[in-house]
């Protein structure tokens, strides 16, 4: 009512001023008051139907929205619960969900090549295995692992991270596996960082999946907390080279903490 009050008030004082304007043109004032009782008429009689029809329009748009995201939900939900494991534990679906919606979006961009998504989850202990390497295909888990992270990250749970150069501090998000190299240590997997301002410069600060001594059982028994790398994800050494062959050549790996923002994840991936 507030709305067509206003709307009829504002009209009111279009209409005075272009009475005022034309009063040299003496229109009489029986006509005025005519004028505007039409006008207030008509409009109490179609606006209540625009209104109506607008809200009807906004009411299906929400709906296709609703039924578009409850859709992707039952995806997720189907692709987590044909997850086959008899020697491991599954990720927390709330990870693996947040995984595999960006695997689709990624795939729908034609960014993947290969039905392997590997997830590390930071919101979990160093000391329990938090990556999993999946054959979507098959519903499979391939490898459940030891992983590090950057050692201004945190101790033994991941708190901070970061894109910048010498940070030494992991980074969030989805990436695409590059090429194998050796390097400094041994068999090394380039990652390409797929989100602006995120994990894009991951090339450049050299962040790779690489073996380390210090990712293993028996750092976590003697220091308490597993060793932590200048901000790859680095492997128990035993494991590295298969894990690499697995995922190598532009798979997705996706790096999971519950800190970062929805409205980040939507707008960072680039196209």
């Amino acid at each position: 009512m507030k709305y067509i009050f206003y709307q009829y008030q504002t009209s009111f004082e279009v209409y005075l001023q272009l009475t005022t304007t034309y009063t040299t043109k003496r229109v009489s004032m029986n006509c005025n008051v005519i004028f505007i009782l039409f006008y207030l008429t008509y409009n109490l009689i179609h606006l209540p139907f625009s209104t109506k029809k607008e809200s009807t329009l906004g009411k299906v748009k929400t709906e296709k929205i609703i039924n578009i995201k409850s859709k992707s939900y039952l995806m997720i939900q189907n692709a987590y619960d044909n997850l086959k494991s008899s020697s491991c534990a599954l990720p927390k679906f709330e990870s693996f969900a947040a995984a595999f919606a960006g695997y689709q979006s990624l795939q729908e961009k034609g960014l993947v090549k290969k039905q392997i998504l590997t997830l590390i989850d930071f919101s979990l202990s160093s000391n329990t295995k938090r990556l999993w390497v999946i054959d979507l295909a098959n519903h499979a888990i391939l490898f459940h692992t030891l992983v590090a992270h950057g050692k201004n990250t945190g101790e033994e749970y991941a708190t901070q991270f970061s894109n910048k150069n010498d940070s030494f501090q992991s980074s969030l998000g989805f990436y695409s596996t590059g090429e194998i190299y050796h390097g400094k240590h041994g068999l090394s997997l380039k990652l390409d960082g797929l989100e602006k301002g995120i994990n894009c410069n991951a090339r450049a600060r050299a962040i790779v999946i690489h073996g380390a001594d210090y990712v293993s059982e028996k750092f976590i028994k003697e220091n308490k907390r597993l060793g932590r790398s200048l901000g790859c994800p680095a492997l128990p050494k035993e494991i590295n080279l298969p894990l690499i062959n697995a995922i190598k050549d532009q798979s997705i790996l996706f790096i999971y903490h519950p800190s970062r923002k929805k409205e980040e994840k939507n707008d960072a991936l680039t196209s």
